[in-house]
């Protein structure tokens, strides 16, 4: 078995995993049950009536999203109300949704594939280099968003109270 710690290319999981993402259906109804139950606090909300979007399927395209993160971490708890027929679409299936990983997006997108993983979806084409985040899917199932290293810092400022930039 090969550890992470025995490989400099492997990707380190457990140092990278930073939150959880759960689909809802009221994000406010949602905030305010578990924030009163597990002692959170919430970032903004941003609504985006345009999120970009690239899927193998479809291309480009844009869809609405609303989401907010808890203020408390490192594992934080980031809810997502999509539009219906989106990735975010919790009609049906709301909860727990992906675990999401600071990365070189592009390295650990095209390395997971290689190794039989699925892309879901992008913020940009592959060609594009695929933006800020991508979803893989492995072959069991389990949904990961690689979001792109660089977007941390101000991520961090947001989680902390100042407005998304």
């Amino acid at each position: 078995m090969t550890h992470a710690s025995e490989a400099s290319n492997e990707f380190d999981y457990s140092s990278s995993m930073y939150h959880v993402g759960y689909l809802v259906t009221d994000i406010a109804q949602s905030m305010a049950d578990l924030g009163g139950s597990l002692g959170l606090t919430w970032t903004e909300v941003v609504v985006r009536d345009a999120q970009r979007v690239w899927t193998p399927k479809d291309g480009a395209f844009t869809v609405p999203l609303t989401f907010a993160y808890s203020q408390q971490g490192p594992q934080y708890v980031e809810l997502l109300q999509g539009s219906p027929g989106s990735i975010w679409d919790a009609c049906g299936k709301p909860g727990l949704h992906h675990a999401g990983v600071w990365a070189d997006v592009p390295a650990l997108t095209e390395s997971l594939v290689a190794k039989g993983w699925t892309l879901e979806c992008s913020q940009l084409s592959p060609d594009d280099g695929y933006g800020s985040f991508t979803y893989v899917r492995s072959p069991s199932g389990f949904l990961l968003e690689p979001v792109d290293h660089r977007s941390r810092p101000r991520l961090e400022r947001w989680f902390s109270g100042e407005p998304l930039s």
